[in-house]
């Protein structure tokens, strides 16, 4: 098993291999998940949102076009202010999907790209990066219908 991994995380990081296991929630404290979700993390997200989470500075000044830069995914961001669902599908659909009427959004989709079980690794990752009272909170509206 251990070479298995070892492989894995060698064909993860050229962007050969997807996720080992079948992840069906964004869960922090799963390190399987986390461990895929920052392999996954750094080869899709990173180049806008930054490899310290840090986001596009200026991220809440609109670009000429109207589109925002993307933002931090650290606790200094907004994401953590989202349930599960929402980060999910915002993810696999794009930003353009669930966006209200007006507003732009650079946010692709990742559903030709990513499976399901590697969204929810990434967001695993992400939220293991926020701080326990940021986690606290969010999971408070993970359980909110």
């Amino acid at each position: 098993m251990t070479t298995y991994k070892a492989i894995f995380s060698g064909l993860a990081l050229l962007g050969l291999a997807a996720c080992s296991d079948n992840f069906e929630s964004a869960d922090a404290t799963n390190n399987a998940a986390v461990a895929d979700g920052k392999i996954l993390y750094n080869e899709h997200c990173a180049s806008c949102h930054g490899e310290d989470l840090k986001g596009e500075p200026n991220w809440r000044v609109a670009n000429e076009d109207g589109t925002l830069p993307a933002p931090p995914q650290d606790d200094s961001g907004h994401t953590w202010h989202h349930p599960d669902t929402l980060l999910f599908n915002y993810t696999k659909g794009g930003g353009a999907s669930i966006a209200p009427e007006g507003f732009k959004s650079n946010m692709p989709g990742f559903k030709d790209t990513l499976s399901d079980s590697d969204i929810w690794a990434t967001l695993s990752y992400i939220k293991s990066r926020w701080s326990i009272a940021s986690q606290a909170r969010q999971a408070r509206m993970n359980k909110t219908p």
